[in-house]
C-alpha cells in the first residue's frame, strides 16, 4: 500500500514538473526581445582582488569593449578610512573618464554597495553603536551627493544595494533609515533615484515604490552552502509578468545585475580556469543576455566585466571578445 502510494505521488510530481516545464518553455518561446541597452557594473575593488590594475581594466572596459553604460559603486571604507578625512579621487577619475566618452553612470551610494562583503563600512565606523553609525552614514551620504552632483556622467543615484534583502556582512535591514537616505538624496539633487532588490527572492514591493527606477538582480545559477550549485528553473516571463504588475508603483524596471560570471564558494581566481568556464562560457553569456532582454527590462547591466578582463590576461579572451558583441 505504501509503495503504491509512493509511486502515485512520484507520478503526480512527474506530471506536475512536466507540465510546468512545458509552460515555461512556452513562455520562453512566446516572449520576444525588444531593444535593450546593455551596460556593466564596474568594481575597482573586485578588479584589485583579481590582481588587476583597476584603472587599466576600467579604460579597457570603456575603450576596448565600448561600454557606455556603467554602474559604479562608491565604497565608504575606501573613501573615508579616517573619520572626516575623505579621498574622492578614484571615483572622480572614473566619472571624468566616463564623461570624456559620453558614458552614462549609475552611481551606487551609501553603506551597502555592490560586491562582497556588501556593506563596506570603515573600521572606525564599525566600532560605533548602530545609532551612531547610521548618523555617520547619513553624513557620508550627504557628502557623496554634494561631491558628485555636478558630475555630468552621473545620470541616476542608486541608494544602497538590495538594502532590505538579507545578504552580506551587514547590519539588520532597517526600512526607516533607508527612507531617511532616500529623502536626503532627493533633497540634495533632482536626478532619478534607483532602488534595487533581489530578482528571485523578493516581492520588489518594499523598495520599488521608494525610487523612480527599480533595478533587479537576475541569476540563473547560484551557490548555497547547504545545497551547492542551484539552477533557477524560471523563464523570462517570470520577470516580465512581475515587471508589468509593478507598473502602477514604479516608473521603470531594469536588470541592474545580470549574472555573467561564475559563482563559487571561494574566490574565483582560486578555481581552475577550465572549471570557471564550465559555469560561464561564451554561449552562456549570450544566452543570459538574451534571457534578460526577453524579460522586458529596458536596461541590463552585466556582472563580471573584471573577471572577463582577468581571463583575457590569462590568455583566455573568449568571454571578453564575446562581450564586445553586446556593446557594438
Amino acid at each position: 500500500m505504501l509503495r503504491s502510494r509512493g509511486r502515485a505521488i512520484a507520478m503526480l510530481l512527474t506530471c506536475v514538473l512536466a507540465t510546468a516545464g512545458l509552460f515555461l518553455w512556452y513562455r520562453v518561446s512566446s516572449v520576444r526581445s525588444e531593444n535593450v541597452a546593455f551596460g556593466v557594473t564596474f568594481s575597482s575593488l573586485h578588479a584589485q582582488e583579481l590582481g588587476l590594475d583597476w584603472k587599466e581594466t576600467y579604460l579597457a572596459t570603456l575603450d576596448d569593449l565600448g561600454v557606455r553604460r556603467l554602474r559604479i559603486p562608491v565604497y565608504w571604507n575606501a573613501v573615508e578610512r579616517e573619520q572626516g578625512v575623505r579621498d574622492w579621487s578614484d571615483v572622480e577619475w572614473m566619472l571624468e573618464e566616463a564623461a570624456k566618452r559620453d558614458a552614462h553612470v549609475i552611481l551606487a551610494v551609501g553603506r551597502k554597495t555592490p560586491r562582497w562583503p556588501e556593506c563596506h563600512v570603515p573600521a572606525w565606523a564599525a566600532e560605533l553603536s548602530p545609532e551612531a553609525q547610521n548618523e555617520r552614514l547619513l553624513e557620508f551620504l550627504e557628502a557623496e551627493i554634494m561631491r558628485f552632483k555636478e558630475a555630468s556622467a552621473v545620470k541616476r543615484w542608486q541608494v544602497e544595494n538590495e538594502p532590505l534583502f538579507r545578504f552580506g556582512l551587514c547590519p539588520p535591514p532597517d526600512p526607516e533609515i533607508l527612507k531617511r537616505e532616500v529623502a536626503l538624496v532627493r533633497s540634495l539633487d533632482g536626478r532619478p533615484v534607483m532602488m534595487t532588490d533581489s530578482g528571485e527572492l523578493s516581492s520588489w514591493l518594499r523598495v520599488g515604490p521608494l525610487g523612480d527606477v527599480l533595478g533587479i538582480s537576475m541569476y540563473r545559477l547560484v551557490w548555497n552552502e547547504d545545497l551547492g550549485s542551484l539552477y533557477w528553473p524560471v523563464a523570462p516571463a517570470f520577470y516580465a509578468d512581475r515587471i508589468r504588475a509593478l507598473d502602477p508603483f514604479v516608473g521603470d524596471v531594469i536588470v541592474s545585475e545580470l549574472q555573467a560570471e561564475p559563482w563559487f564558494h571561494r574566490p574565483v581566481a582560486e578555481v581552475p580556469i577550465d572549471e570557471q568556464l564550465e559555469q560561464m562560457h561564451p554561449e552562456k553569456l549570450i544566452a543570459n543576455a538574451e534571457f534578460a532582454a526577453a524579460s522586458g527590462a529596458s536596461e541590463v547591466y552585466l556582472w563580471g566585466v573584471e573577471w572577463w578582463y582577468w581571463l583575457s590576461r590569462q590568455a583566455r579572451p573568449e568571454l571578453w571578445e564575446t562581450a564586445k558583441r553586446l556593446f557594438e
